[in-house]
């Protein structure tokens, strides 16, 4: 179907994850069944990231209705980019259909009459009218999928937020380097030290990929560690990164158990670095390097103010209301992850039980819960912002909750792309791949795929069994 024009039918779920959906589909037409319309309706009602997007669809349909007027209805209506839509580059002349005439029964076996049945009918009768035009349902919902392939129509997941085809092709971060590297690269290779740190710069070459804090290491275990500190078209700079090994160079008593966790807190303590974002299954130490540097540089080096952490509350669903308390003490039943490596981190403080009490209610004092669902319209200044589980976070969430960082602001994003609990999120849509993937090639931001577990003999074992 490459090339031909097509008709899209966008499910309601499409709408309520993306109300952007109706201008992403360039010189193709748009066709909305009634069923859609009164599911929006039913959907706009509460706080919800879905409800908001219901209305904001309602809203954009009533602009562009009013726009073409209501005479266009009948032909359809010019679908014109609004304001604050982002196409990137790409030409949009479709237009915007509406289920117009009643659903033809004749020939349809969709006993149950539920909504699903009423959209399928829609598209079957659609197709019907025109059979000379493609027509391709757009759905989210894996059944629904299923009982269109039945029906005999076809349909599509909708992957235009989907910020790669393969989750294998994501960035990692960290780049082992060929046996070679210095050999091939010894042509104009300079190195320098400057401020006790190491530097070198090579020519770039066709084909290398590089891009800004990438970490690089030459293969065994007592080899280079790098940090891609600069790179343009010409040259790229590197420099041997600090080692947290050592007791000597701990991160509030906590040192890197191998190269990931290495890296990760090279970006971690980096200044220059306003973004971390830190992939790994459990037990790989995220939340604790995360707590370790922070804690580091909002008490003894003073850089933050505070540290805030959120998390979606995916298993309460979207209102956190019913749980007694303030929204911290709402918030504290799910945020057992970070109560658990608190413990860890002063564990090893002097004074015995009561030096541990005081460091945990003076750690109390700086280290603030929020929820997630009251971040809309904040800024935060100077503060040391953890943002946990993020792989439960569509693009347009990350966005909201990005965007809320104000001057001297890190944020440094946790999760585990195997532990997806939203519906109608996968690996390749999540807000969290989406992040990585966009902000690999900006300055300002680093990335570590952390692959080793390091809670225990015991959960490693699990993990690799089980």
């Amino acid at each position: 179907m490459t090339g031909t024009k097509r008709i899209y039918v966008l499910d309601t779920n499409v709408l309520m994850h993306d109300p952007t959906a109706l201008f992403r589909f360039e010189e193709h037409d748009v066709y909305l069944p009634m069923q859609v319309i009164e599911e929006l309706d039913r959907g706009k009602k509460g706080t919800s990231e879905a409800s908001r997007n219901a209305r904001q669809t309602s809203r954009y349909l009533n602009e562009l209705i009013q726009a073409a007027g209501v005479d266009a209805l009948s032909t359809g209506v010019p679908l014109v980019q609004p304001a604050g839509v982002n196409l990137r580059g790409r030409q949009m002349v479709g237009r915007l259909r509406f289920q117009t005439v009643p659903t033809s029964s004749e020939g349809l076996s969709l006993a149950s009459g539920g909504p699903d049945d009423a959209i399928l009918a829609a598209v079957l009768s659609l197709q019907k009218r025109e059979p000379e035009v493609p027509v391709v349902l757009v759905s989210k919902d894996i059944n629904m999928r299923i009982k269109a392939a039945i029906a005999g129509l076809v349909s599509e997941d909708y992957e235009n937020d989907r910020a790669l085809t393969d989750l294998d092709l994501l960035y990692t971060g960290v780049t082992a380097l060929p046996e070679d590297f210095w050999s091939r690269h010894g042509k104009g290779l300079r190195s320098w030290t400057e401020r006790g740190r190491t530097f070198y710069e090579i020519a770039r070459q066709d084909g290398d990929d590089w891009y800004p804090n990438q970490f690089l290491h030459l293969p065994g275990d007592e080899e280079a560690e790098l940090r891609v500190v600069e790179v343009d078209d010409a040259k790229v700079r590197l420099q041997i990164v600090d080692d947290f090994r050592t007791q000597q160079h701990s991160v509030w008593g906590i040192t890197a158990r191998n190269r990931e966790q290495n890296f990760a807190l090279n970006a971690l303590m980096n200044p220059e670095v306003d973004f971390v974002t830190l992939l790994g299954t459990a037990g790989t130490g995220k939340t604790l390097l995360a707590l370790a540097a922070g804690l580091t540089q909002t008490m003894d080096q003073q850089i933050y103010r505070e540290i805030i952490m959120t998390r979606a509350t995916v298993s309460v669903g979207e209102d956190i209301g019913f749980l007694p308390g303030t929204e911290e003490e709402k918030m504290t039943p799910w945020m057992g992850a970070l109560t658990d490596n608190l413990e860890v981190l002063t564990s090893n403080q002097e004074g015995g039980s009561w030096g541990r009490a005081a460091t945990n209610d003076l750690l109390a004092s700086r280290i603030k819960i929020r929820s997630m669902n009251f971040m809309r319209g904040r800024t935060f200044l100077s503060r040391w912002l953890i943002l946990d589980e993020a792989q439960n976070l569509t693009p347009k969430q990350m966005k909201t909750l990005i965007t809320r960082a104000g001057p001297g602001t890190k944020i440094v994003c946790l999760g585990n792309l195997e532990q997806i609990d939203t519906p109608y999120l996968t690996e390749t849509t999540s807000g969290l791949t989406y992040v990585v993937d966009r902000f690999k090639a900006w300055p300002h931001s680093a990335h570590i795929t952390l692959r080793r577990g390091e809670r225990s003999r015991l959960a490693d074992f699990a993990s690799d069994v089980l």
